[in-house]
């Protein structure tokens, strides 16, 4: 069952490759919170019920729940426009990231270590490298939040890879990014919408002290 979960999680990336509206995004984050919150049970069931508790209720509630609705009150909010923008056609975005997903499963059959799982190591790398390139094809501001977003939620599956051996560790880890990412790149966000009426990163390069 995980690993289709975990499939699942990564045809959600295929499909960010090809997505234009920044609603499609937010929502896509939201189903992948649910897959998350699928994953985590079934891996981390064996641990502490307080440590899994804590676990499950972050994924279900800031993944699934918060942070999409705090990133559409920023959109609405802001009036940010509801396209991507993206630099190359979804065609080719939808190449580039099947790339990526074959050349982390190709690095993952030439490590042979027993204690790594191989899907858990294929769906994180290929999320964190989805998410950069997320950030690095897509225009507007809205779009880096929610690829690095993205790369936080493969930070995420593999820490699961090790969460029965150090369930501590992972909580720690999910609480600072909660704190340190949602929160700080969401009041960026809310405050560059103040100053830029339409938040394109082409914009930036305007700025002076």
């Amino acid at each position: 069952m995980i690993n289709v979960l975990l499939i699942i999680f990564a045809i959600s990336l295929l499909y960010l490759g090809i997505a234009n509206r920044l609603l499609t995004y937010i929502k896509i984050l939201a189903i992948q919170g649910i897959l998350l919150f699928g994953i985590a049970f079934i891996e981390l069931i064996q641990i502490n019920a307080v440590n899994l508790a804590f676990v499950l209720l972050e994924t279900i509630v800031f993944k699934t729940l918060a942070i999409p609705l705090f990133l559409n009150y920023v959109m609405k909010r802001n009036r940010i426009t509801r396209d991507a923008e993206p630099f190359l056609p979804n065609f080719i975005s939808l190449i580039i990231i099947t790339m990526i997903i074959i050349a982390t499963f190709i690095l993952s059959n030439a490590i042979m270590d027993s204690r790594i799982s191989k899907i858990f190591f294929v769906v994180a790398l290929s999320t964190l490298f989805t998410g950069l390139y997320i950030i690095v094809t897509r225009t507007k501001i809205m779009t880096h939040v929610i690829g690095y977003l993205v790369i936080e939620n493969g930070v995420f599956i593999l820490s699961l890879a090790v969460g029965n051996e150090m369930p501590m560790l992972v909580n720690l880890g999910i609480l600072l990014d909660i704190f340190a990412s949602v929160f700080i790149l969401g009041i960026f966000v809310n405050r560059i919408g103040d100053v830029l009426k339409d938040v394109d990163v082409d914009q930036l390069k305007n700025l002076r002290d």
